[in-house]
C-alpha cells in the first residue's frame, strides 16, 4: 500500500545532530566579523535604548549623544532642572551652558529615629551638611547635541579647637551622581524610565580605566603653565572640558576645530580659581569681580596631548593665574 504525504502537510525534515559537517577554515578576520543585526557593544552603553539618544562613556567619561538639534535639547535641559528642584544661576544658550543653584539632597536623610517619628513636622531641622551643584553643556555636532552634566559638592565641616563653628569646603566630584542626572535626562529628552535605568546601571559599573601604568593621566610640565594628557584627540577633548567645568571655570568658548576653550576666572581670588564658588552658594554674586580671560588650547603629540594654557589672544603668558589654572587641571584630570 503506498502511503502518500497529504497536500497539506509538509516533510518533516531529519535530524541532522548527528550528521558530520564538513570542516570549515577559521580565521581570525572571519571571527571578528558579526552577522547582520548583531550588536556592536565597543564604547557604546545601550546604544539602541532610547532611539535618536544613547548614553556613552570611555573611562570615566560620560555623556548623552542626542539625535536633535541643540536648540530642542536645551529647552527640555532646561525643563529638566526646574522639575527636579534646581534654578539656574546661569542660564546661556549662545553659549550651550547652565549651572543649577546649589541644592541639599534631601534623599540623604536617615528616616529612622526622631525624624522618623515627628515625619515632615520637624524636618527642616535636619540637614545633610552637603550641597551639589551641576553644570549641563552642550555641544553641537554634525550628528546632533553632545550634553556634558559635571557635579561638584560642597560639605559644611566644623573649624577651631572647641568646634564652635562650621565652614563650607568642597569635596570631590560624585561620577555615580553625574550618571543619575544623566539617565533621568535621558526621560526628559523621550526616553523610558526602564531604558534610562539601564543605561545608567551600565554606567556606573566598574570598570578598569585608561590610565597608565604610572597612575597619572596629566602631568604638569617644567614651565608649570601647561601639561600632558596622556589621551588621544577626541577622547582629551571631553576630558579637559569636563575638568573645566568641575574645576568651576566659565567656558565662554570652545572651537572643536582648532581645539581650543576660552573661559574666565575671578583674579580678585586667585587661590579659588572659581569665580563666584562661595558667593553663589546662596545666590548671591560679587557685581565688582574682575574677571581675566584666556584660552585653553590642545595639540595633539602622537597618543598624547599638550594641553596649554594661553592669554586670551592665544600667547604664551606665564604668571600665577595660567601657573593656577595648569595646576588645576591636572588635580581635576587625575
Amino acid at each position: 500500500v503506498r502511503l502518500d504525504v497529504p497536500p497539506d502537510l509538509s516533510q518533516l525534515a531529519g535530524q541532522s545532530r548527528f550528521t558530520q559537517v564538513t570542516p570549515a577554515i577559521v580565521t581570525a578576520s572571519s571571527m571578528g566579523q558579526q552577522t547582520p543585526g548583531a550588536a556592536s557593544t565597543g564604547n557604546q552603553v545601550a546604544p539602541k535604548a532610547v532611539g535618536d539618544i544613547r548614553l556613552e562613556r570611555q573611562g570615566q567619561t560620560r555623556w548623552l549623544v542626542v539625535n536633535q538639534s541643540p536648540e530642542q535639547v536645551y529647552e527640555k535641559v532646561r525643563a529638566f532642572w526646574s522639575s527636579v528642584g534646581f534654578e539656574l544661576v546661569i542660564d546661556q544658550p549662545a553659549a550651550g551652558l547652565m549651572e543649577t543653584n546649589w541644592n541639599e539632597n534631601r534623599a540623604k536623610l536617615s528616616e529612622g529615629g526622631v525624624r522618623g517619628l515627628l515625619g515632615s513636622v520637624l524636618d527642616r531641622l535636619y540637614d545633610t551638611g552637603e550641597r551639589d551643584q551641576f553644570r549641563t553643556r552642550l555641544e553641537r555636532t554634525a550628528q546632533g547635541t553632545e550634553v556634558y552634566v559635571t557635579h561638584r559638592g560642597l560639605e559644611e565641616v566644623f573649624e577651631g579647637d572647641r568646634k564652635e563653628r562650621t565652614t563650607w569646603r568642597g569635596r570631590p566630584s560624585d561620577a555615580n551622581l553625574e550618571a543619575e542626572m544623566l539617565a533621568r535626562m535621558m526621560v526628559a529628552l523621550g526616553g523610558t524610565k526602564e531604558q534610562a535605568d539601564q543605561a545608567r546601571d551600565e554606567a556606573t559599573k566598574q570598570q578598569p580605566t585608561a590610565q597608565p601604568a604610572s597612575g597619572t593621566l596629566a602631568v604638569l610640565n617644567a614651565d608649570a603653565t601647561s601639561l600632558t594628557l596622556r589621551s588621544e584627540p577626541d577622547l582629551a577633548w571631553r576630558r579637559v572640558g569636563l575638568a573645566l567645568d568641575r574645576g568651576g571655570f566659565t567656558v565662554e568658548g570652545r572651537d572643536r576645530a582648532s581645539s581650543s576653550y576660552e573661559v574666565r576666572l575671578s583674579v580678585n581670588d586667585p587661590a579659588a580659581a572659581q569665580p563666584g564658588f562661595f558667593s553663589r552658594l546662596f545666590g548671591r554674586g560679587n557685581k565688582e569681580e574682575t574677571l581675566a580671560r584666556y584660552r585653553v588650547k590642545l595639540q595633539t603629540q602622537g597618543r598624547e596631548t599638550l594641553v596649554s594654557v594661553l592669554s586670551e589672544a592665544g600667547q604664551p603668558v606665564n604668571n600665577d593665574t595660567t601657573r593656577l589654572i595648569a595646576k588645576r587641571l591636572v588635580d581635576e584630570l587625575n
